[in-house]
């Protein structure tokens, strides 16, 4: 848990930081970047999160509906965020303090929630064993911190364009600490017997819908005209196909 712990403030905050010490930056190659996160993300949902919550009945057959609500929930919460989440750049010379507190409340509550999932290892048991293998909760891990790394670069690039380094790296840090602290709650409260069964399939099945949300947002973004891009295929092909290794040879 610590060192789960440690993996994803450090890696938000370095992801951050870089922008510092990289003001110019290649638009297309930051593209990329978020392209692979996308599809690794979205693989790892489908090939391990959603496998394995249904099995476990977390949700008393009503999973589908939590993962919608959650899909739909993602979408409120980008209003709020303006969708730096998933990479969004968008640099404003002035920005008021309302604005920032509405940014960093969406951002901070969407990450918070995906924390949560890296406890789910700890409830799924023989219902999910009965349909094969539990994997390793390591491939859920580093689907989110291929997605943290981009968004904490780019909620750096909007808020040092508007707001001192001093603010910039204190908002920055505060959102490295939400993923970690989302991990460490449900962690407190499954093992303590303060939430239920059904209120666990809720709480992973909103998760699950955000990162579906998320994940094929950057694919849909990648390519606003539909135009064909090999090296986007590519990328796109190489993190699935290292989902799949990842989760059925590793």
């Amino acid at each position: 848990m610590g060192i789960n712990f440690l993996l994803l403030f450090l890696t938000a905050m370095v992801a951050g930081l870089l922008v510092f010490f990289a003001p110019v930056f290649r638009d297309k190659y930051f593209k990329l970047v978020l392209v692979f996160a996308g599809s690794y993300l979205f693989s790892i949902t489908i090939l391990h999160i959603i496998p394995e919550l249904f099995a476990s009945g977390f949700g008393n057959g009503q999973m589908g509906l939590y993962i919608l609500f959650g899909f739909l929930l993602q979408q409120l919460l980008e209003f709020w965020s303006s969708g730096i989440e998933h990479g969004h750049i968008h640099k404003h010379e002035s920005e008021t303090s309302k604005g920032v507190i509405t940014l960093m409340s969406g951002l901070f509550i969407h990450a918070f929630l995906e924390g949560t999932l890296l406890s789910h290892g700890h409830m799924v048991g023989e219902a999910a064993e009965a349909i094969g293998p539990v994997h390793s909760n390591n491939t859920v891990l580093l689907g989110i911190i291929m997605h943290k790394g981009p968004a904490a670069f780019a909620l750096a690039a909007v808020l040092s364009a508007s707001l001192s380094k001093k603010w910039t790296i204190i908002l920055l840090t505060i959102f490295a600490l939400a993923s970690p602290l989302g991990m460490l709650s449900s962690s407190f409260f499954i093992e303590n017997g303060l939430m239920s069964k059904q209120g666990i399939g809720i709480l992973y099945g909103l998760v699950t819908g955000g990162f579906l949300h998320i994940s094929t947002t950057i694919f849909f973004e990648s390519s606003p005209h539909h135009k064909f891009q090999l090296n986007k295929l590519v990328v796109t092909f190489l993190a699935a196909g290292l989902a799949m290794v990842s989760e059925y040879l590793i």
